[in-house]
């Protein structure tokens, strides 16, 4: 069995992330992480070539920094890792960002993708569903459970509170949420691996694809600035014995609907 896991470097959550002075870009401290959704799909893919046997191959897109997520990904156990590297692939939203990987992902046969159901930077939890599309094949969303027989796929996902089951024909992609494994802790081994590996790199001519189709030349949306949240208003103390704060308080809220 081949299979692709689709992983994205973001953000570390203790990074400090500010406006740039032309509102259209971002300023992210230098520490990034594997997104933890991308962990889950990356721990099942692993899982389920030790039971099934196969390769598999992660595939990120990026510069830099972005190769730490392949070596991750090798840490704990996937075979192959690609990192497509082209500064046309830069600033794309989800849709250039999906086509760019659905290339890279059908240069090999494969019978699985998968990926997080989301990125916790930007959560817009859309590029999987549009890799599905590019490709051509299906697609479930947030699964919890995969069990792969043959040429089909029986998965769980989650919906209104309770669990679906669906049965899926391979190739097909998946999308990982929280609740479909526990992710490995990397052996020492495997790091040391992760630092000797080489990876494929390649460009957007390489895959047949024009610097328009992709990166921020081939989006659908566009950024047109960034603002910061409002500020929440200050909290008021009433001072007071509670039953006459609690008046004072139903006071104030009134006089606030009255206001709208």
């Amino acid at each position: 069995m081949n299979i692709v896991v689709l992983a994205k470097q973001i953000p570390d959550p203790e990074a400090i992330i500010e406006i740039a002075g032309d509102g259209q870009n971002l300023k992210i401290e230098q520490k990034f992480t594997l997104n933890v959704f991308d962990e889950f799909a990356m721990e099942e893919a692993i899982r389920q070539r030790e039971k099934n046997g196969g390769v598999v191959r992660v595939i990120t897109l990026g510069a830099g920094k972005a190769a730490e997520a392949l070596r991750t990904g090798i840490a704990m156990g996937a075979d192959e890792a690609v990192l497509l590297e082209d500064p046309a692939f830069l600033n794309g939203d989800g849709y250039a960002t999906a086509l760019a990987l659905s290339r890279a992902a059908a240069q090999e046969p494969f019978d699985l993708v998968l990926c997080g159901k989301q990125a916790i930077d930007d959560d817009r939890g859309e590029v999987g569903a549009m890799v599905a599309q590019f490709l051509g094949i299906p697609h479930v969303g947030g699964i919890v459970k995969l069990d792969v027989n043959g040429g089909k796929a029986v998965v769980e996902y989650l919906v209104d509170g309770a669990r679906r089951t669906v049965e899926v024909e391979l190739p097909a992609v998946f999308t990982a949420q929280k609740g479909l494994n526990e992710p490995r802790v990397p052996a020492i081994t495997g790091v040391m691996k992760a630092m000797k590996a080489t990876m494929t790199r390649i460009t957007a001519a390489q895959m047949g694809v024009s610097p328009e189709q992709v990166g921020a030349a081939g989006s659908k949306v566009k950024v047109e600035r960034y603002l910061l949240p409002k500020k929440r208003a200050a909290v008021k103390m009433i001072p007071g014995e509670p039953k006459e704060a609690a008046v004072e308080a139903v006071r104030i809220i009134m006089d606030v609907e009255r206001t709208f």
